[in-house]
């Protein structure tokens, strides 16, 4: 079950397809065999194509969902035709809801990663969360951190500091804590403290999850330029390779 599963590709991105992800995941947890788990959206994509040091986390990561719809559909035209997307809040919602690992949250605002937890014990009394830290830290409440981690060894260590920034912290730190599962959850931690919510079903039935975004987030219009951008560059990058 926890075996490396060969990814299909998307413009040069590995992207792994499993019958079962949490499944999965749960198996890598309880043999502590260290996995990074990457959301991969359009956005992201883009992004990895100006930005080596995020590639190259994409590259090494042990998994990468689709999460995003514009992945989906290129997997969908050219590889697969019964590809699904997996978001990651609802991945990370999935093995929290029934795993006996030790859980620490990181990222979001002051207050937000402690509300989120808040919450999920609320929910689920038996979850082992063994501590939150939010992503506004200096240098050298950083480092005391890093100590934290490597002291608590956690097993599943969810990482809200949007994207970039989690893939490549998460690739540069996960040697603290090297048999734990390791997922960047990106704006989670708000939905969960109950600060933003979720698009409506409807809309993310229909692929339109990132407009729904766009209306909390107006100021996310230029990050959405990457979804025209990568269709383009998606059938460019399919012909030519």
């Amino acid at each position: 079950m926890s075996a490396v599963v060969k990814p299909f590709l998307v413009m040069g991105l590995p992207v792994h397809l499993i019958d079962d992800y949490t499944a999965w995941l749960r198996s890598r947890i309880q043999q502590q065999l260290g996995t990074h788990v990457v959301t991969l959206n359009a956005e992201m994509s883009m992004q990895a194509e100006q930005n080596p040091a995020l590639s190259n986390a994409i590259q090494q990561a042990e998994l990468v969902i689709p999460d995003g719809a514009g992945v989906v559909l290129y997997l969908k035209l050219l590889f697969h035709q019964q590809v699904q997307r997996c978001p990651g809040i609802e991945l990370a919602e999935s093995l929290l809801q029934n795993t006996e690992a030790r859980v620490f949250f990181y990222g979001g605002a002051p207050g937000v990663a402690a509300k989120a937890a808040e919450m999920w014990r609320q929910k689920v009394p038996d979850l082992k969360i063994v501590g939150t830290q939010h992503g506004y830290i200096s240098p050298e409440e950083a480092e005391q951190f890093q100590q934290t981690l490597s002291q608590l060894q956690p097993q599943l260590i969810l990482v809200g500091l949007g994207v970039p920034r989690q893939e490549l912290w998460i690739a540069q730190n996960r040697y603290l804590c090297p048999n734990a599962t390791w997922i960047g959850v990106g704006g989670s931690f708000d939905i969960w403290a109950g600060t933003k919510s979720r698009a409506p079903a409807w809309l993310a039935n229909n692929n339109l999850e990132w407009l729904y975004r766009l209306y909390q987030e107006p100021w996310r219009w230029r990050r959405m330029l990457a979804l025209p951008q990568f269709a383009g560059k998606a059938i460019v990058y399919r012909l030519t390779h």
